[in-house]
């Protein structure tokens, strides 16, 4: 049986082809799956994502993926979510009505406050900024790189010390997440030209 560097998940909901797309010219061997079976011995799992967050928990528990997910996680697997895979990391969103997250981090998903001269949602090319001990992902990336974002709701922690990045839009928000073998972005790395390529190539050196 071939071993993949990474399973990558299908929910039914995610933009997993674009991020597929974005991995092939990396030369890592990836396989798409919404398999529960196939986390428990993947080296690494990517969990890309888009749409309404209670959509695409939907989506993963329909696949019983939930449980496969959260285990995984706290085997030490390095997990990598992606815009809705990031918010799924936490507790809870308020997104049209309350919907439980994975529960890997604390902390929840807000909307970002309706503000003059702010569109919402937060559309394009905005700047990243790691602070002083940036993460392993971010390896190469000088400070101020910039990213594609789409989205209006955003993840608010609980504990900072998770915070790996942090963007200017409306509020000083965290636009990406570490937590030991656990880390997600809020852009989207496979539309961030050759920042986005390194984030994914840095993934696979955790």
């Amino acid at each position: 049986m071939q071993n993949y560097d990474a399973i990558l998940i299908d929910a039914g909901t995610g933009n997993l082809h674009s991020v597929y797309n974005a991995l092939l010219p990396l030369g890592f061997s990836i396989k798409l799956s919404k398999d529960p079976h196939d986390l428990q011995a993947a080296d690494r799992i990517i969990l890309p994502g888009v749409g309404a967050f209670g959509g695409f928990m939907e989506g993963l528990d329909r696949c019983d993926l939930i449980p496969a997910i959260q285990e995984a996680a706290q085997r030490g697997t390095p997990l990598f979510g992606i815009c809705v895979g990031m918010q799924a990391l936490f507790a809870y969103s308020t997104e049209m009505g309350q919907h439980p997250g994975l529960e890997l981090l604390p902390g929840k998903v807000i909307r970002f406050e309706n503000t003059p001269g702010f569109k919402i949602p937060h559309t394009g090319w905005n700047q990243l900024w790691f602070g002083e001990h940036p993460s392993p992902l971010f390896q190469c990336l000088p400070d101020g790189s910039h990213a594609y974002f789409n989205h209006a709701w955003y993840c608010l922690p609980e504990d900072d010390s998770v915070t790996a990045a942090r963007t200017d839009y409306i509020r000083n928000f965290t636009s990406a997440v570490q937590r030991d073998n656990i880390v997600g972005v809020q852009f989207h790395p496979e539309k961030s030209q050759q920042v986005g390529q390194r984030i994914l190539q840095n993934f696979f050196t955790l």
